[in-house]
């Protein structure tokens, strides 16, 4: 089995590269979801989020990823359409495989705007 670290790299490789499948098989059925921008409850609540900030994100830029045996903190620039980088704090917490809880936070001022134009 993968370690929680090693499932965070691979969240956001296959986030990155828009490949849904493998993000689903990284999410618990019951996975749950707080950020900035929304709340999502169970995986396909939460995969609908991700493709929909998905379709302005240019780059996942990690800059640091700190880990234990259940949690991992990844720090990264998001890159979207329009915006300058973006600063962001990722915390994921991981049971027998899979990730069951997402907390993100940044500051959403440039995304946002650059979405109202």
């Amino acid at each position: 089995m993968n370690t929680p670290e090693q499932i965070s790299e691979q969240y956001f490789t296959a986030w990155e590269a828009g490949d849904f499948d493998t993000l689903s098989g990284l999410l618990a059925d019951g996975v749950d979801f707080v950020g900035t921008l929304g709340r999502a409850s169970g995986r396909e609540e939460c995969l609908r989020g991700l493709r929909g900030l998905g379709r302005i994100v240019e780059k996942i830029e990690v800059q640091a990823r700190v880990a234990n045996d259940t949690d991992v903190i990844t720090w990264f620039n998001l890159h979207t359409i329009g915006a300058p980088p973006t600063p962001t704090a990722n915390w994921s917490h991981v049971e027998d495989g899979q990730i069951t809880r997402i907390r993100v936070t940044f500051d959403p001022r440039a995304i946002l705007a650059q979405r109202d134009h």
